[in-house]
């Protein structure tokens, strides 16, 4: 398996990500893309990078997006297996192999586990429904609301889409879709990988018996702005890719405006913040 890890500015966790997927079982392969890091980020890649053979870092002088650095990171790989992972999550020793026992017996499918902040709560947004755009319109900022509970009767549950913080799935199947769409800068990509799997007859689930440490944001916290421009045009190119072609233009132009009006009420909070 190789772990992918895209990186920006990440040097707060990046430490300690990258001696957890060192030590992790099943690991054959990791490859860190930095995208223009101007902190410590490329240093202590290059330092594991020194100390562990199947680590190499590959640092861009741009940042060419998340979804582009992915796939940077796989054409740079041999494994049959993909494991890519955010710089701020911290996994244990057995989950990536776990999820891969459990994936090589479904076949063709992405997967991911639970994630928890530092104080053990859980991520609701790890398991997500595809966006309503028609929830949307009638009300931009309850359409926008992804997430899916999770059904403790089940040990692995299918769901629409899973967080991009940690996915793993076969090479085979990353071919077949043709990798992330480096047409998303930052956020939805997730959300579009997982769709195209799905149309492909792949299955999309989450082991709800796994879970990870997810520390969250730290790369984004210092640009709000940058993130929330980015996450609301991605839906917008994911609307555009999977309902747009059978909506009318009403339709097409109030879906529009819901998303940027959305992304208004969120800009004084964000002022505040900054």
């Amino acid at each position: 398996m190789c772990a992918v890890v895209v990186t920006y500015n990440s040097a707060s966790t990046l430490e300690d990500c990258l001696q957890r997927l060192r030590q992790a079982a099943g690991i054959s392969q990791i490859r860190v893309i930095d995208n223009g890091s101007v902190d410590d980020s490329v240093a202590i890649a290059r330092r594991h990078a020194d100390a562990d053979p199947r680590l190499r870092c590959l640092a861009n002088t741009d940042n060419p997006g998340f979804a582009a650095a992915n796939n940077q990171g796989v054409a740079d790989s041999s494994a049959s297996w993909l494991a890519f992972i955010n710089p701020d999550l911290l996994v244990e020793p057995g989950t990536l192999a776990a999820l891969v026992e459990r994936g090589q017996a479904l076949g063709e499918c992405i997967l991911g586990v639970e994630q928890v902040d530092v104080h053990g709560v859980p991520d609701p947004a790890v398991r997500r429904r595809d966006p309503d755009f028609a929830a949307m319109l009638r009300h931009p900022r309850r359409g926008m609301q992804l997430a899916i509970a999770a059904d403790p009767r089940q040990r692995l549950q299918q769901v629409p889409a899973l967080s991009g913080a940690l996915l793993v799935m076969p090479r085979s199947l990353f071919e077949r879709l043709g990798g992330w769409d480096a047409g998303y800068r930052l956020h939805a990509e997730d959300l579009d990988l997982c769709r195209r799997a799905r149309q492909a007859g792949a299955t999309v689930a989450i082991a709800n018996d796994l879970q990870v440490l997810h520390v969250r944001g730290v790369s984004s916290r210092s640009r709000p702005l940058f993130v929330e421009w980015h996450k609301h045009r991605g839906l917008w190119r994911y609307f555009q890719r999977f309902e747009a072609p059978a909506r009318s233009l009403p339709v097409r132009l109030a879906v529009w405006a819901a998303i940027w009006a959305h992304a208004l009420l969120l800009l004084p909070r964000l002022l505040l913040r900054r």
